[in-house]
C-alpha cells in the first residue's frame, strides 16, 4: 500500500487555514481527508477545562501528541491528507518533522497581516482577543516549501497552493 500525501497548513489563529483547506479541496483533482485538531475537540474529544488545575498543560500535550501521531498514521495508511494545525512549540515542529520524515509532505504557511488576523477575531466571535498575535510565533517553528497570505482572494491562493504542489509533484516522478 502506497502512503497518502499530506499537505500541511500551519499558520495563526484566524490567518485562513480551514477557508483555504476548503478551497484546495474544491480543486485538486484528487480526494484528499480535511485534518484538524480543531475537529477533535469541537467533537467534544478534549478534556474539558474546569479551572486551570496543575495537570491541565500535561493533558493539553498529550491531546496534540496522540494528534500528532494520527497524522502520520492517516498518511501511513493511504490517506492523502490536508493538515491544518497551529505549531505553538518549536518541540512540536521536531515532533511532526520526525513522525512524517518518510511520508510525502508539503508545508504551507499560511500569513495575514496582523490588522487582518485581529478584525478576524473580532469578527469571528469565538477567538480569545490576541490569540493570533500570540500565535505568530509558529512561522518561527516551520521552514515551508510555500508561504501564502490569505489577504488575496482564496481562489487565487488555493490555486497557488495547489500549482505548487502539482509542480513538486511532477518532478517526483
Amino acid at each position: 500500500m502506497q502512503h497518502g500525501r499530506i499537505i500541511f497548513l500551519n499558520g495563526t489563529s484566524s490567518a485562513g487555514k480551514s477557508t483555504l483547506a476548503k478551497a484546495l479541496r474544491e480543486i485538486l483533482p484528487e480526494p484528499f481527508c480535511y485534518y484538524a485538531s480543531d475537529q477533535l475537540a469541537d467533537a467534544g474529544f478534549r478534556v474539558l477545562k474546569r479551572g486551570m488545575h496543575h495537570g491541565m498543560r500535561g493533558e493539553r500535550n498529550r491531546f496534540f501528541d496522540g494528534f500528532h501521531r494520527s497524522i502520520a498514521v492517516f498518511a501511513e495508511a493511504g490517506n492523502d491528507l490536508i493538515v491544518e494545525h497551529i505549531i505553538e512549540e518549536r518541540s512540536w515542529a521536531e515532533d511532526l518533522r520526525t513522525r512524517t520524515a518518510h511520508l510525502d509532505i508539503f508545508w504551507v504557511g499560511v500569513h495575514a497581516p496582523l490588522e487582518d488576523l485581529e478584525r478576524r477575531e473580532r469578527e469571528r466571535g469565538d477567538r480569545t482577543p490576541g490569540e493570533a498575535r500570540f500565535h505568530l510565533k509558529t512561522h518561527d517553528h516551520c521552514t515551508y516549501d510555500l508561504e501564502v497570505n490569505t489577504v488575496e482572494p482564496y481562489d487565487q491562493v488555493a490555486a497557488r497552493v495547489a500549482d505548487a504542489w502539482r509542480q513538486r509533484q511532477a518532478f517526483k516522478l
